[in-house]
């Protein structure tokens, strides 16, 4: 073999070998390692129950373990600040709440909805307006009418903290119809369930929290839910009307939960990562477990969860400027 025979049965050796090594790290397909699913809230929540039936959903379309942890502090700070600043691998994604549009207003953090790449929104629980059993309003409409007619501040209402989202909720009802933005007054509580209690009570005069988290005092008997501030009616609440139906109010908002991962995902991975969320979505199991909590259950992709959050970030803007929360 000549000299220069042997140097291109080495060169060709050479390259044979570097590709059979090479060859697999290639053909390794994503994910090829476990998945982390972080979810800004504690365990035990809504948030938290509805990332565990997306996740243990997801390992099975995935092929690989999607661990759930909960990431909690600062108002949903810490979690959506994890999920932002995590390696745009795919192997860290999270669930992202309404809070997301609300926080960079209020100035704990500079993070926005597009600092994310959205996969899917997958639940939406508009906000409602609930009375007690005794209360003499019946319908959206008797209310309304007393509220508009009332000195500012004599309506008590409750459902979450000072500037969270059934806040604002309420916020965005009295400017739809025209009135100051604390023309209700808003006694701040621990969430949903005091307030509901609250609202049994008699110390509340309505709340403005979700129907599921309603669900039990209304099962009870104890309170009455008049309208949802929703596009249309929530087919597990068939009989509670929309603004729209008792109102004539084009108004509408939501707590929701979406899933995304850090801005800068590689286009195949979102692609595979959202195909995946949509079996999920569709698939009975997640289905009976959201209908039996009495949550929503809404689908938008990729993109169109990009658009939901930038309409929900607006709308979250404006309300919360009016209500005086807005950073100075």
């Amino acid at each position: 073999m000549s000299a220069i025979s042997r140097r291109i049965f080495v060169a060709s050796s050479v390259a044979a070998a570097t590709s059979a090594l090479l060859k697999p790290a290639r053909a390794q397909v994503y994910p090829a390692r476990p998945v982390t699913l972080i979810v800004p809230w504690g365990a035990g929540g809504g948030t938290d129950a509805t990332a565990r039936i997306v996740a243990a959903l997801l390992e099975k379309e995935l092929g690989q373990p999607v661990s759930v942890v909960n990431r909690t502090g600062g108002s949903g700070v810490a979690g959506h600040t994890e999920i932002a600043n995590a390696s745009p691998d795919g192997y860290t994604i999270g669930m992202l709440t309404v809070e997301i549009a609300m926080l960079h207003w209020q100035g704990l953090t500079r993070l926005t909805p597009r600092s994310f790449t959205p996969l899917a929104l997958m639940n939406e629980d508009p906000s409602a307006i609930q009375v007690s059993a005794s209360s003499p309003y019946k319908t959206a409409k008797d209310l309304s009418d007393a509220i508009k007619l009332a000195p500012p501040g004599k309506f008590r209402a409750s459902g979450t903290g000072q500037g969270g989202i059934w806040h604002l909720a309420l916020v965005g009802w009295m400017q739809a119809m025209g009135l100051p933005a604390n023309q209700v007054s808003w006694s701040a509580s621990n969430g949903a369930a005091p307030a509901m209690q609250d609202l049994v009570a008699g110390s509340l005069d309505l709340t403005t929290c979700s129907v599921p988290e309603a669900r039990t005092t209304i099962e009870a008997g104890q309170v009455r839910s008049l309208a949802i501030m929703a596009p249309a009616r929530n087919p597990v609440f068939p009989d509670v009307p929309t603004l729209k139906e008792t109102l004539g109010i084009d108004y509408f908002t939501s707590s929701w939960r979406g899933i995304a991962a850090p801005r800068g995902l590689p286009t195949q991975i979102a692609t595979r990562l959202t195909a995946a969320l949509k079996t999920v979505y569709d698939s009975p199991d997640f289905k009976n477990v959201m209908s039996r909590r009495g949550f929503g259950t809404v689908w938008r992709d990729a993109g169109q969860f990009e658009t939901f959050m930038d309409q929900a970030d607006a709308q979250m803007g404006q309300a919360i400027k009016a209500a005086g929360f807005g950073k100075p």
